[in-house]
This record gives structure tokens, C-alpha cells and sequence, in this order.
């Protein structure tokens, strides 16, 4: 039978909390040092930081962070630029920062960003599609222009001739006559 260890409370008011203990971990303490300094089980400790909703650091990891303090504060930033300013997804920075979900989002709000919602995500590409979109139409409306006709410019873009009508009505283009192919109609009236 293996001896029991005395129990150790911390000292009256000064109650560990989860989230005290998440705060710890986040800013570089690893488990081992959190049951020191708290005085709690390694297992008491593992359950308050799941409670608190961490994102548990592989060794590694923890080493790099320990290495150079101010990577996680850069790599935060970059995640924010690419949220904010390119669109990206939660998923997307996960893959890009070798984190969770959870892990990127956490570094996202670190960074002073706010999540958006899946809605907000949507109407943001949607935006930037309907943007890239324009740019193409007004490149096509200064190759028509130019002299370039609607079946050169589907085959140069790989679009069908009504998706480059549908762009260049899109860009105000103002479009030339179309030709008469059958035999020329006097339109005079005859006596």
C-alpha cells in the first residue's frame, strides 16, 4: 500500500481556480510545475485546466515557447492579419500556426482580434469573389474595347461567351452592333 501524501490546501482566500491555473499554463508554466506551485494532484490539475478550456502544449511546443518568449505574441499577430485582412478561417490559421482550432482562436483574441461568425465569414468572401469578379469584368471591358470580341475573350479566359456578356454588362460596357449576316434589307418604302 502505497502512503498517502498529506493533503496541501493553499492558504485561506487564495483558492486555486481553474482559470488561474489556465492563465499560468497559457503564459509557459508546464503541469509538473503548476502541481508544485499549487499544491494539487497532477490529475486535479489536468481536470481544472480541461475545465478551464486550455489547449494543452505538446513538449515541444512548450519549448519553443520557453526559447523565445515573443514568438507567440508574433505568431498571434500574423494569424490576426491573415483573419482580418485576408479572410481566413479559424480552420485555416489552426493549419497555418500547427495549432487546434481552439489554439487559434485563443492566439487570434491574444492578438486583440474578434472571431467572427460563420455568416460573417461567408458574406466576407462572398464580398471579395464579387470583387475579384469586378476586376475581371473591367479587365474584359478594356479588351472589348480595344477591339478583342466576345468569343476571343471566352477562349482567352476559359468562359463561356455568356459569362463574358454577363461581365461586360456588369463593367457598363457599352457594346458594338451586332453584324447582319443575311442579305441587306431596303427598309425605304417602295411606291
Amino acid at each position: 500500500m502505497t502512503p498517502q501524501r498529506p493533503p496541501t490546501t493553499p492558504a485561506e482566500g487564495q483558492r486555486v481556480t481553474p482559470e488561474a491555473l489556465r492563465e499560468k499554463y497559457e503564459s509557459g508554466a508546464t503541469v509538473d510545475e503548476l502541481v508544485a506551485t499549487s499544491g494539487l494532484s497532477y490529475g486535479t490539475v489536468l481536470n481544472r485546466l480541461h475545465d478551464a478550456g486550455t489547449v494543452m502544449r505538446t513538449s515541444w511546443q512548450t519549448r519553443r515557447m520557453r526559447q523565445d518568449p515573443q514568438a507567440r505574441q508574433r505568431l498571434a499577430a500574423r494569424l490576426r492579419t491573415l483573419y482580418e485582412q485576408h479572410g481566413a478561417t479559424l480552420t485555416e490559421l489552426a493549419a497555418t500556426a500547427g495549432e487546434t482550432r481552439r489554439g487559434a482562436r485563443r492566439l487570434l483574441i491574444e492578438a486583440g482580434g474578434t472571431v467572427r461568425t460563420t455568416q460573417q465569414t461567408q458574406r466576407m468572401r462572398a464580398a471579395a469573389r464579387a470583387a475579384e469578379r469586378y476586376k475581371v469584368a473591367l479587365s474584359l471591358r478594356a479588351r472589348y474595347e480595344a477591339g478583342a470580341t466576345v468569343p476571343d475573350l471566352a477562349k482567352e479566359h476559359s468562359y463561356s461567351v455568356a459569362t463574358v456578356y454577363r461581365l461586360l454588362h456588369q463593367a457598363g460596357t457599352p457594346m458594338r452592333p451586332q453584324h447582319s449576316h443575311g442579305p441587306a434589307h431596303d427598309t425605304r418604302e417602295r411606291p
